[in-house]
């Protein structure tokens, strides 16, 4: 049995310099190409059809390459194309080294590694770790040999409480509504056990404590490094280790909790040594293969132990992702996130969007406050004009950036998506998440004014309807009009490439006395400075120019040393 014990007391590297807002010591600093790569995830059943099912597949993500590389784009993360029933679009894993025949198979993946490398893209794929799915050869094992099966060692089987154990082993609840446990049948068909599963029932949780777990993922870890992925995304980072004797949480809403306090479930510190085993196992491949924690912590302290100097590459930073448009909000997370990172020595991340959460362009044309799940579409206008800000804010700031397939198009969440067209496992199970995630999974626009808009062949099938109104968001429509949503990304991301104070680093330096609800820092190196200012008010504001304009989310005209910037805009200086 292997064991995940307490790390609290384990130290974190010492930070070079930890006054705030200081610079780090660059000298000392490892330098690696995930430290300020902009990362652009594909969710691949949305991004490209090449056969005409409906369905994105790995061929049409090939197709595609070159669009991100002119893009601009470091790397590419692929959600997850495993064999797998598709109960969680994926995430219920039966096969770890085979490729799921909606998308393709393994002759693909290996073609699509390769013509991406050669176009200078990396590859991220994700893993998923903490579950398989029911219909994983180890879990149908573990079914049909019943109690004192080995292969239940590697679940989360537990007799039930009660007289005849038909109460579930403790109080924990999925994350997607309801108990977290699910009572099986004996072999005679009898009631059995039951089994622990914090997401859908069709997706059992592994026991990380069982060695055999350890070792497959080992396995699973090398045989991807060996096809010549860059790096994985881990889904559930935070997850894989529970409490030891899984205790009752007691009386509380436990999903409000979530991400607000240390459950027995999520942010064990036993998870840090399973990172410490892989990040050995990246470090044998050459060409700096990363490790990405999709963790969500209480805190960003919390999320920086997974990025100690030994574990992991990067962590999501949930908490910038959650803040709303608010200067003060925005400036106290982007410093909390600076400070986090500074001492272990990692960059900070930041991300907008995902497959997830509402598309930021909705959730800033609605009133703040209201999550990251929004069923309703607000100010369209108002939306789209935050969230180019937002987007420009975000690229300005150190370390590395993620860009979620169909933001640099501006593309807005579809909230009137029928109920009969939903696939969310959540919008079937009550009192959970909101169940609402399809409307950030639409397939995206390429080209045309019908739907599927280029997805798929014309006249094609798309697994989510498109709206009427994407024509004009589509990638061809947008190309060429420097107005355009997408020409803004493409510039950004050359600025952002080409500006010697821009990507990776560990501090800003803000500029204070301006008026309230604007937000502006320098970033300096010995090569250039860099000036961001920010308009997160309902009102234009004069205030002094700091330099010559790179780039702005809206016009901006400098008129004798002062600029007017227009409400919920950003503008880059070159300084």
């Amino acid at each position: 049995m292997t064991q995940y014990l307490t790390d609290a007391s384990r130290p974190v590297a010492p930070a070079a310099d930890t006054a705030p807002g200081a610079a780090a010591a660059s000298a000392a600093e490892p330098r690696g190409w995930w430290r300020d790569a902009v990362i652009y995830q594909v969710y691949p059943r949305s991004f490209a059809d090449s056969d005409g099912d409906g369905m994105g597949d790995l061929p049409g993500i090939r197709s595609r390459l070159p669009y991100l590389r002119a893009l601009g784009v470091d790397a590419v993360w692929l959600s997850p194309f495993y064999a797998s029933p598709q109960a969680d679009a994926g995430y219920d894993v039966a096969d770890y080294r085979a490729i799921d025949p909606m998308f393709g198979d393994l002759h693909d993946a290996d073609a699509l590694i390769r013509d991406a490398h050669g176009l200078g893209l990396r590859v991220i794929v994700d893993l998923v770790p903490n579950h398989s799915s029911d219909q994983h050869e180890w879990f149908k094992r573990a079914l049909r040999e019943g109690p004192g099966s080995p292969l239940r060692e590697r679940y989360h089987f537990r007799p039930g409480k009660g007289e005849d154990g038909e109460l579930p082993p403790n109080d924990w609840e999925s994350i997607f509504g309801g108990p977290a446990w699910t009572r099986t049948n004996n072999p005679d068909g009898t009631p059995g056990e039951w089994y622990l599963h914090l997401f859908a029932p069709q997706q059992p949780d592994f026991n990380w404590e069982n060695r055999a777990v350890a070792d497959e993922f080992r396995s699973i870890l090398r045989f991807w490094l060996d096809m010549g992925v860059d790096g994985f995304r881990i889904d559930v980072a935070h997850g894989m280790v529970k409490a030891a004797g899984l205790p009752d949480i007691g009386g509380h809403d436990q999903l409000k909790l979530l991400g607000h306090d240390v459950m027995p479930f999520f942010d064990q510190d036993g998870v840090h040594a399973i990172y410490r085993e892989w990040r050995k196992i990246l470090d044998e491949y050459p060409g700096e293969r990363i490790g990405v924690a999709e963790a969500w912590t209480p805190t960003v302290a919390r999320t920086a132990n997974y990025v100690r100097p030994d574990e992991l590459h990067q962590a999501f930073n949930f908490q910038y992702l959650g803040t709303d448009w608010d200067a003060a909000a925005l400036r106290e997370v982007i410093d909390v996130s600076l400070d986090a990172m500074r001492p272990v020595g990692a960059p900070a991340t930041w991300v907008l969007s995902n497959h997830d959460v509402t598309r930021h362009a909705t959730r800033f044309a609605n009133d703040p406050g209201l999550g990251t799940q929004l069923r309703t579409p607000g100010d369209r206008a108002l939306g789209l004009r935050r969230a180019r800000a937002a987007s420009l804010l975000m690229l300005a700031l150190p370390g590395s950036a993620y860009v979620y397939q169909g933001e640099e198009l501006g593309l807005p969440d579809v909230t009137d998506l029928p109920d009969e067209a939903r696939q969310d496992p959540a919008f079937f199970r009550g009192a959970g998440q909101d169940g609402f995630r399809d409307g950030c999974r639409v397939p995206i626009p390429w080209s045309g004014t019908e739907a599927p808009y280029g997805f798929g062949p014309e006249g094609g099938a798309s697994w989510l309807p498109q709206p009427a109104e994407w024509a004009e968001l589509s990638v061809e429509a947008q190309t060429g009009d420097p107005n355009s949503t997408l020409e803004m990304y493409r510039s950004a991301l050359a600025v952002r490439r080409e500006h010697p104070a821009l990507g990776a680093g560990t501090a800003v330096t803000w500029v204070d006395g301006l008026p309230e609800g604007v937000l502006a820092f320098r970033r300096d190196t010995a090569e250039g400075s860099f000036a961001c200012t920010v308009n997160l008010t309902a009102e234009a504001v004069r205030i002094p120019a700091p330099g010559r304009v790179l780039l702005s989310s809206a016009p901006a005209e400098v008129v004798d040393g002062a600029v007017e910037l227009p409400s919920d805009c950003t503008v880059w200086w070159a300084v």
